[in-house]
């Protein structure tokens, strides 16, 4: 079993925004929608837009870039010009930090 990657503190983090965090050779976009914690690679599948500088809306992220937008939850696309979806990391929320666990 992989070790879990800390990637920060839940207070960093207002509800309805996303943080980015360069970690371990990962550039992630960590969001909290409502106290519920997320995180897909920040930059966009369509261009170099920063998904954590972009708009949330409900459950979806518009890139900055070109204003697509993905599922913050799952990754699909669910605007263009964006066409493939983001990779999205599996969240573990623990003593008010959040990780997550690489792919083995």
């Amino acid at each position: 079993m992989s070790q879990l990657i800390a990637l920060c503190k839940t207070d960093e983090i207002a509800p309805g925004t996303a943080l980015k965090v360069e970690t371990s050779g990962l550039s992630l976009a960590v969001f909290n929608l409502n106290g519920h914690f997320f995180a897909m690679d920040d930059v966009c599948s369509h261009g170099p837009g920063s998904l954590s500088e972009g708009y949330i809306e409900g459950e979806e992220i518009e890139c900055d870039f070109h204003n697509g937008r993905f599922n913050i939850k799952t990754g699909e696309v669910t605007s263009p010009p964006c066409m493939i979806p983001q990779k999205v990391y599996p969240v573990t929320v623990s003593d008010g930090t959040v990780f997550i666990a690489p792919e083995a």
